[in-house]
């Protein structure tokens, strides 16, 4: 009996000493509940490093998950759906947003106006989104192209 618990106990603590990866995302997971709003990308700063402009489809990720993995979500693309209309585009990480909360991003205009129906003076709305796009690209920082992930 005491060797049963023992080896019980041995078991646990391997599992519960074992290393948790935190900020892995899932291709599959969807983001719910947070909010689009846009700013001005052209003549900013871009945390990734990437020159963009207005009319790029671009986010900038909020603060808790762009920190979650050392920004290693730059490049990465994602697929974002206006829960309120239904519209969906694509669009890439190419910078932080500190004031977002987890879940919610920060648009190009061109995306922004994409996702609703032109209409800059909703100025904020809401969004669920996943990671990846139709056809499971990454963002080349050095060619401005697209390349298989």
């Amino acid at each position: 009996m005491f060797t049963q618990v023992l080896t019980a106990l041995f078991a646990a603590s391997a599992v519960l000493s074992a290393p948790v990866e935190f900020g892995k995302r899932s291709s599959n997971e969807t983001m719910t509940g947070g909010r689009a709003t846009y700013y001005t990308v052209t003549g900013t700063g871009s945390a990734c490093e990437l020159t963009v402009t207005d009319e790029d489809f671009i986010v900038a990720l909020n603060k808790p998950q762009y920190n979650s993995v050392d920004n290693h979500y730059c490049g990465e693309y994602v697929t974002i759906t206006n829960t309120d209309n239904g519209n969906t585009e694509t669009a890439y990480v190419a910078d932080e947003c500190p004031e977002c909360k987890w879940g919610s991003l920060d648009m190009s205009p061109a995306l922004f106006s994409a996702l609703a129906d032109g209409d800059f003076d909703l100025g904020v709305f809401p969004i669920s989104w996943v990671w990846g796009s139709d056809n499971s690209t990454t963002y080349n920082s050095t060619s401005n192209a697209t390349s298989s992930a």
